[in-house]
């Protein structure tokens, strides 16, 4: 593995423009609507289809579109003005749930189904484009601290989201809830469109062509366009191989992370019978309070102090994650797993904004193919743990499979470690 040390401007603690606050309340508006969609999709699944396998069905065909979405966002945030493709993923997702809301009930399982690889691929090519653009719309010195508030205000969005759903769901009904995930998805981008920073670096103009380059494979810049559009990933794997090495971890992450999702609910069962609702509830808090720690920790001391988080972090807060979330599942006292639930929550605040800060150092050419290989990557492995795990359960206890989805991505994140320090002591 070639050096990984960062050639890039340290951190500066310039704030960011105020509007950027603008793009991350509307961000964290719209994952609001993604998480409370997320339940509401679900359980419009299952009482539509009267059994679990249509809540299966649904994920597993929303996972396939965010699959697909991630592998053809490099693709299309290169080619597209990025504010326009935010926009219309977002009028996508909203226009979709209006016509599941306003679905006849006879036809829902097959509206639904049809229109469940647009909410996964529309939100993962949204998501690739609002990442890529923003070391252009605040500077790169400042990416860290915008991926840091970004996160903060989708951390708290996603555990809001998930502990309202059930409640809107009870109280206004599915119609109700799909239309206010719909308005969440209408704002962001009316905040989108109206965005007065910039997202794609000024062109730069390019040397004539060399013929020599047409017969050398790492050559020129723009390489040749069936290079462009057949090998593109292999070109950013090639150029920046720890990406290829992030994006392997994101993926067995990623599988992890749908085996404790799915596992969290009968281990609330197991422990907590008389009300496992108040157990996951007291979990994902807790968790949140954790991963919102991790946003003030990266702003605060690291930051400020011109330290960039960067592939350790990632390696450590990886490892600190899947080592927390394995302990979650051994029975331990209150106090203890409700500390547990903190390290969780730092480790994948940690992991999520040290990654997102390193792949945003590549060239802007390269960070949109980058993104999409990661979002395929964590698709890929949350679609196959949640096939996985669920069948497993049904042998093995919750804390054995967590467990062992959980030491892959440790070992595999120590081994990352131990490369990375060699490199940069060549």
């Amino acid at each position: 593995m070639p050096d990984t040390a960062q050639q890039v401007p340290h951190q500066t603690t310039e704030k960011l423009p105020r509007v950027f606050y603008r793009l991350a309340l509307g961000d964290a508006l719209s994952t609001y609507g993604s998480q409370l969609d997320l339940v509401a999709l679900s359980l419009f699944a299952y009482e539509a289809a009267g059994n679990a396998l249509g809540t299966a069905g649904y994920l597993i065909i929303r996972l396939a579109g965010g699959l697909v979405g991630g592998l053809v966002s490099g693709r299309l945030v290169a080619r597209t003005d990025r504010r326009r493709l935010m926009t219309g993923c977002a009028l996508a997702q909203a226009l979709a749930l209006v016509v599941v809301a306003f679905a006849p009930v006879s036809a829902r399982i097959p509206v639904l189904y049809s229109l469940a690889p647009v909410f996964g691929g529309a939100a993962a090519v949204c998501a690739v484009a609002l990442r890529t653009s923003i070391p252009e719309m605040v500077g790169s010195e400042r990416r860290a601290r915008a991926n840091s508030l970004m996160a903060s205000c989708r951390s708290a969005a996603m555990v809001l989201g998930f502990a309202s759903a059930g409640v809107v769901v009870a109280w206004a009904g599915f119609r109700a809830a799909l239309l206010i995930d719909a308005s969440s998805f209408l704002v962001f981008a009316a905040v989108v469109v109206r965005l007065p920073l910039r997202t794609r670096a000024e062109p730069v103009e390019q040397p004539a062509a060399d013929p020599a380059d047409a017969a050398d494979p790492a050559g020129a810049a723009g390489g040749t366009k069936r290079r462009g559009s057949r090998w593109q990933a292999l070109i950013v794997l090639r150029a920046a191989p720890v990406v290829g090495a992030m994006a392997a971890i994101r993926l067995l992450d990623a599988f992890g992370s749908a085996a404790h999702n799915i596992s969290l609910p009968v281990f609330a069962n197991q422990h907590s019978p008389g009300n496992p609702a108040a157990l996951l509830g007291m979990f994902w808090a807790t968790w949140a309070v954790g991963n919102l720690g991790a946003q003030q920790l990266v702003s605060r001391l690291l930051l400020r102090r011109g330290i960039e988080p960067g592939e350790r972090a990632f390696a450590l807060g990886t490892c600190l994650m899947s080592g927390c979330f394995i302990l979650v599942f051994t029975g331990l006292p209150t106090p203890l797993f409700l500390l547990v639930a903190i390290g969780a929550g730092l480790g994948d605040g940690f992991t999520e904004i040290s990654y997102t800060t390193r792949i945003q150092a590549l060239a802007d050419e390269r960070r949109g193919q980058a993104f999409g290989l990661l979002t395929s990557a964590e698709n890929v492995g949350m679609g196959t743990g949640m096939l996985l795990s669920g069948s497993l359960l049904a042998l093995l206890s919750p804390l054995t499979v967590v467990g062992v989805s959980h030491a892959v991505p440790i070992v595999l994140a120590l081994g990352f470690l131990v490369l990375v320090a060699r490199s940069r002591k060549r």
